[in-house]
């Protein structure tokens, strides 16, 4: 899905964040990230385990390094005996097979979808997380007046959804209330639809910041209303 940030779509959702914190006084910032990880490890470990064992189904069958091209014949040993021939043969041609497997499942791997179903659940959760607080913190999240910043965080890539808050509001809202929210955003990009799913996202997280902190007389906007896209 190709994401562009139209003055259209920054228009609706920093009417949307303003909306929310109109009846509270929470904060609230919404981050897209096209991708919070290249998963390269989790490729190459892929590769590495088919390379060290894919190769050793060949033995039953009887291995034999005539099957690749160029290492049955023409293999010169004045100076040792057929045996040595034969397992220099054999390691040559398991390195090569080797090889071979470990280049072929890291490009396999490479590919985007693929990438995904190879990658555990728990990997993808635990790194979106990660770059959700990242997040968090780089943009000041935490250090609002009274630690009511909430960020609402997607990782388009990886098909997940975080939603961050800060220890004040932490401490009064139950995670569960955040659900609804996440659901939201989750439907709204599976549908093509990325500001429709963050529009509706803001409007649950604010009903709960309202709850249960309300609007002060002096409410300053401490954060700026707008989608941030990296």
């Amino acid at each position: 899905m190709v994401i562009r940030l139209t003055p259209q779509v920054q228009s609706r959702i920093g009417d949307a964040i303003s909306a929310a914190e109109s009846k509270t006084s929470g904060e609230i910032f919404c981050v897209l990230a096209r991708q919070v990880s290249s998963y390269r490890d989790i490729s190459l470990g892929w590769a590495a385990a088919a390379a060290l064992l894919l190769p050793l189904g060949l033995i039953p069958f009887g291995f034999d390094p005539a099957w690749i091209p160029g290492l049955g014949d023409g293999w010169q040993a004045a100076h040792l005996s057929s045996t040595d021939v034969v397992v220099g043969q054999s390691l040559a041609a398991y390195a090569l097979i080797q090889s071979a497997v470990f280049v072929t499942v890291f490009l396999l791997t490479s590919i985007p979808g693929v990438r995904r179903i190879v990658t555990p659940r728990s990997v993808r959760r635990a790194r979106v997380r990660r770059a959700a607080m990242e997040q968090f913190l780089a943009h000041g999240l935490h250090v609002t007046q009274e630690r009511t910043g909430v960020l609402i965080f997607a990782a388009l890539s990886d098909h997940q959804v975080e939603i961050v808050a800060d220890e004040g509001i932490y401490s009064k809202v139950d995670q569960a209330a955040w659900a609804d929210a996440v659901e939201a955003l989750a439907t709204g990009m599976k549908n093509g639809d990325p500001a429709g799913g963050f529009e509706v996202a803001i409007g649950l997280c604010g009903g709960v910041l309202a709850e249960h902190f309300p609007r002060r007389a002096v409410n300053p906007n401490e954060l700026e209303d707008r989608l941030i896209l990296i």
